[in-house]
């Protein structure tokens, strides 16, 4: 007999769903089903795959109640940030449709002896094995740009958000798309392992920790196939000298709350000079002092559970190590009391390396505050992370933000004066132990495709 998992409502504790697990051979007779539905598929037109993904946005629209009920009670999500991943998601979907015949468009190109054609292949099925935070955003994100490709998907969802997965694949299915061009596969992440060895699987995309991430990577190395990572961070937003405050601090606290702060691209370290030091953790500490804990139903509630009970329970580890090590609790630093993964806004000053708040991510509604002499010094603590994912500067001269931005920050993303998460026409990726490729603006379509050269002498 096969193992099951069960799904939880974070908020109240309570079961919400079994789900049997699929065995290996169930789990690669999904992948064989997908490279035969490949065979198909990518004979389809570009014309044909866009009607088909504008019909997936309209479908998604169409269930956006739906679709957002369950992401509160699998994950709790707060229902407004719950709508806007809808909305985000469909816009993925019409952004590809509307753009992606153009980013795989035949090339011609002159060689000496003559004119040569650079074309966008489909290379076959692509594994994906996806997070819990964002469940609709991380599966679209990349399954659309491939299936536009003309590549077939199979997806490895969190376990924690089963009854997602298994939505997304009706979704894609009462869109029209042709039977097993998307999967959900209610498989283990030792099944999902296997299946990276499996011949028909071309490529891998994975989002979530490093440490997963590296091991996938291997994997999937030792067969030659390559894989997109979108890993953990340790964001730090940089507030120099001549900063606004006021704007500062609100999109910090934003940045470090939305989604109950279990975002890779959270604002988590907060880098302040000294000048300024003191200004801007009284109005940061004011404004957490004033968030609202609760029901993510509730229209008033801008933090919500955390999404499982050994998330919440890693947290206060990490933060009580922190403070063991020196750093100074000066709000939160203790799980809420009675039923719900509930853990508060938190505030850790004296954060220095060797801390968990300095050196690792702390994936939940914790900001570690740290003190630079000056901006130069800040822009170093900035950069001194074995992570690369994205980050902010906030300074009333613009120019010089944008080329400290360009030039000094090693991330993959840089917020100037306020605080974005991902945009479908540009490219979202990071560096150093934050994973590498890129997905979003054209560049994820052409991830896993066969750039091929067609020589055609004179």
């Amino acid at each position: 007999m096969s193992d099951s998992v069960e799904t939880i409502n974070p908020a109240t504790e309570k079961t919400l769903q079994t789900y049997r697990l699929l065995d290996e051979n169930q789990a690669q007779q999904a992948v064989d089903d997908a490279h035969q539905a490949f065979t198909s598929w990518r004979k389809t037109s570009l014309k044909e795959r866009s009607a088909l993904l504008h019909k997936l946005a309209d479908t998604i629209e169409s269930r956006a109640d739906d679709i957002v009920e369950l992401m509160i009670d699998e994950m709790g999500k707060i229902k407004a940030q719950g709508h806007q991943e809808v909305e985000l998601c469909a816009a993925i979907c019409r952004y590809t449709a509307d753009n992606g015949p153009e980013q795989l468009e035949d090339e011609k190109r002159p060689y000496d002896g003559g004119n040569a054609i650079v074309s966008y292949q489909p290379i076959g099925v692509i594994l994906g094995i996806q997070p819990w935070n964002f469940p609709l955003y991380q599966v679209i994100r990349y399954s659309v740009p491939n299936i536009m490709a003309g590549n077939t998907t199979v997806l490895k969802h969190a376990d924690n958000v089963f009854g997602m997965a298994k939505l997304i694949q009706e979704l894609f299915e009462q869109a029209g798309f042709p039977k097993n061009v998307y999967q959900s596969l209610m498989i283990s992440g030792k099944t999902a392992s296997s299946l990276i060895q499996h011949d028909n699987v071309r490529g891998v995309t994975f989002t979530g920790s490093d440490a997963v991430g590296k091991k996938v990577a291997e994997n999937a190395g030792s067969q030659s196939k390559k894989t997109v990572l979108e890993l953990g961070s340790n964001d730090a937003f940089v507030v120099l000298e001549d900063a606004d405050l006021d704007t500062a601090v609100e999109a910090c606290v934003q940045g470090r709350v939305i989604n109950n702060g279990e975002t890779c691209v959270s604002a988590k370290r907060f880098i302040v000079p000294d000048a300024i030091y003191d200004k801007f953790v009284g109005a940061f500490r004011e404004a957490f002092e004033g968030l609202t804990l609760g029901d993510p139903r509730s229209d008033d509630t801008d933090i919500g559970p955390m999404a499982r009970k050994d998330l919440m329970d890693k947290l206060h580890d990490q933060v009580t190590e922190s403070i063991d090590k020196g750093a100074l609790c000066t709000l939160g630093g203790e799980p809420a009391s009675g039923p719900g993964y509930y853990y508060p806004g938190t505030i850790l000053e004296n954060v220095t390396p060797g801390m968990p708040a300095y050196d690792d991510e702390l994936f939940g509604p914790v900001a570690s505050i740290i003190r630079a002499k000056d901006d130069e010094d800040a822009m170093r603590i900035a950069n001194d992370s074995r992570y690369g994912l994205g980050g902010g500067i906030f300074s009333s001269n613009e120019e010089r933000a944008i080329e400290l931005a360009r030039t000094e920050f090693d991330t993959g993303m840089v917020n100037i004066n306020g605080y974005s998460l991902a945009q479908p026409n540009l490219p979202f990726g990071g560096v150093k132990e934050s994973g590498y490729g890129r997905e979003h603006g054209g560049f994820g379509i052409r991830e896993f495709v066969n750039i091929k050269t067609i020589f055609v002498a004179e």
